[in-house]
């Protein structure tokens, strides 16, 4: 992932964690990291919930639970690039490996 977007999003994400773990003396392990995609996709669902109107709103307005679903959105994304580099697993040469070769465009044309 070197020098991708990427890998410098998940640079900037790993700054951010570290030192929030080092404010809040959290240790940071492989059961940290999955458990904290496992809160933020907790946290993703209720927003998405909410947002539909399958739970209640809380009073928050139409505005206010779209931005908490984008955000929301954001933590789960965030979290599991912090898990992947926590792991060494390189999600861009995963993603080119396991996705891309299905892309429409690559896929030999049917007659």
């Amino acid at each position: 992932m070197s020098g991708s977007y990427l890998a410098r999003l998940t640079d900037d994400l790993e700054a951010i964690s570290s030192h929030y773990a080092q404010r809040h003396g959290i240790h940071r392990d492989s059961s940290r990291f999955l458990l904290k995609v496992h809160e933020e996709l907790g946290e993703l669902t209720q927003a998405y919930l909410m947002r539909t109107g399958q739970a209640r709103d809380k009073g928050h307005t139409p505005a206010e639970l779209d931005q908490a679903f984008r955000s929301e959105l954001a933590d789960v994304l965030c979290q599991l690039l912090l898990l992947a580099r926590h792991h060494d697993v390189d999600l861009q040469a995963e993603i080119n490996h396991k996705w891309m070769p299905h892309h429409p465009a690559r896929e030999p044309s049917q007659p």
